[in-house]
């Protein structure tokens, strides 16, 4: 499902700073990250929806687009809970209703003027977001920014269970590349490029112009 590049090539043209949505995506779809345990992923897999033990749909589920960020969280599929690496596909129309519904999780990025306010649509939100350092493949924190999206109730339960296009389990690609060190001449990645920037997507998510 996913065209891979060598990370040299990408990190080349990528924006070194700044609030950017890097993602793997077509003109019709985006793909996103998870970890799970692996009988959480190998339902997933089996059903081409998230589901099985180890997954709840009464918490909220952070979605990643950017996958060193979920190689950064989940140390290259090494840690506990998170051995097993998906990539879930959705349509581009459904992945920006996603962005247009979020709140920001912190009261300092929501542009909110009174922390009271901020407090209710947070809870009236099915869905967060929040922007935290991108990382190179060690793990080293950068000054470009890495998109997070946390979904819970009703907006999870669409995503879960009818919102994927298709479900891969990509742990033994992670495996394979996760043996690279720097300056990581030879470590592949998927293929990622900067999402389109709409005007409504700009003014929600902040996103910077890439020349800056």
């Amino acid at each position: 499902m996913l065209e891979i590049e060598l990370y040299s090539v990408q990190v080349a043209r990528w924006p070194a700073r700044g609030r950017h949505l890097l993602a793997h995506h077509d003109a019709q779809s985006i793909v996103v990250y998870q970890a799970y345990r692996p009988e959480a992923a190998a339902a997933a897999v089996r059903d081409g929806r998230l589901g099985g033990w180890g997954f709840s749909l009464k918490r909220m589920s952070w979605i990643k687009p950017n996958f060193l960020w979920m190689m950064h969280r989940s140390g290259w599929a090494t840690k506990k809970g998170q051995e097993r690496i998906l990539a879930l596909r959705l349509a581009r129309a459904d992945f920006e209703r996603l962005i247009a519904q979020g709140v920001y999780s912190s009261f300092q990025a929501s542009g909110y003027e009174h922390e009271n306010v901020w407090k209710r649509a947070v809870r009236a939100a099915d869905v967060q977001f929040q922007w935290d350092p991108d990382h190179d493949p060690s793990g080293a924190p950068l000054a470009r920014r890495a998109l997070q999206i946390g979904l819970r109730g009703d907006i999870l339960e669409e995503f879960a269970h009818r919102m994927l296009l298709g479900v891969e389990d990509i742990t033994d690609f992670v495996v394979s590349q996760r043996i690279h060190d720097a300056p990581w001449n030879g470590l592949m990645t998927p293929c990622e490029t900067l999402y389109p920037r709409t005007a409504k997507l700009t003014a929600i998510l902040r996103l910077e112009d890439p020349d800056i």
